[in-house]
């Protein structure tokens, strides 16, 4: 075998490893995908409150003495 040839089989040999971590590593590859979100359910509307919470000072009537 001449150099060519041996050089020619190491070349497709090291091609053919590229090429196979470029699948598995790029786009297409397990690897290369990014994680799938988890599904969450579709929660009910939230319940709205049933009376606002009072704000401002608490008058109260004092009776008079």
């Amino acid at each position: 075998m001449s150099s060519e040839s041996v050089g020619g089989i190491l070349g497709a040999i090291v091609a053919a490893i590229v090429l196979a971590v470029a699948v598995v590593f790029g786009p297409i590859g397990q690897y290369g995908k990014p994680p799938k979100p988890a599904k969450a359910e579709p929660a009910a509307a939230p319940a709205a409150p049933a009376t606002p919470a009072p704000r401002g000072p608490v008058i109260r009537e004092v009776p008079n003495q």
